[in-house]
């Protein structure tokens, strides 16, 4: 973990060394030391680093090893769901791209999980919005957050906030017939949830 040491080393390798067999590995090296350090500095150092090295070893066979260390460096810089979300929507790109190029490679799983939990972070901060305008009931602006979310998003693991949240807001606007099958689908997709609870206590 000493991390400015080993960088030195790795790149006297690669600097030094062109025809080294382990030239490969020391540049990958070179950015783990960075993703080692995690800090906003060295996260962004870390993805032009296995930029590069996709650029100089794109058939290697550890070409997706630095396509998933580019995407956890992005998840690494995402903010709260209140805030920006530049980084999330990178992350997304990154790992999206892991997925399509290595689909047999052993890294898929995590990365796979690293995706949901960007897509979560993107989804949310737009619930959020919505929720916002729901509370001072601006249900129009809230319902066309809503509906981005669940198609942009349609494995959202907070869909049942979603649900609730458009059924209430069709409540307010009079179109009672039109919540309806909001409440159903979270019953049925969400039967445990705290909201479907409260539903099946009042009926």
């Amino acid at each position: 973990r000493k991390w400015y040491t080993a960088r030195e080393y790795f790149r006297r390798l690669v600097d030094g060394f062109p025809q080294s067999a382990h030239r490969e590995n020391a540049k990958l090296g070179i950015g783990d030391t960075y993703v080692g350090e995690n800090s906003i500095e060295s996260n962004i150092l870390a993805i032009n680093e296995f930029r590069e090295f996709l650029t100089f070893f794109p058939v290697s066979r550890r070409a997706d090893y630095a396509q998933y260390k580019i995407g956890l460096a992005y998840t690494r810089q995402m903010l709260s769901p209140q805030r920006d979300q530049t980084a999330t929507k990178d992350a997304i790109r990154e790992l999206e791209l892991f997925l399509q190029r290595y689909p047999d490679s052993p890294l898929r799983s995590e990365v796979a999980t690293l995706e949901r939990t960007s897509r979560d972070r993107l989804s949310q901060s737009e619930y959020e919005i919505g929720a916002f305008y729901a509370r001072f009931n601006v249900c129009p602006g809230a319902v066309d957050r809503f509906r981005g979310v669940l198609v942009s998003d349609p494995a959202f693991t907070q869909r049942d906030a979603v649900y609730f949240q458009m059924a209430e807001c069709m409540v307010k606007m009079g179109a009672v017939a039109e919540a309806l099958p909001w409440y159903e689908r979270l019953i049925v997709e969400f039967e445990k949830s705290r909201r479907s609870r409260g539903l099946a206590s009042m009926s």
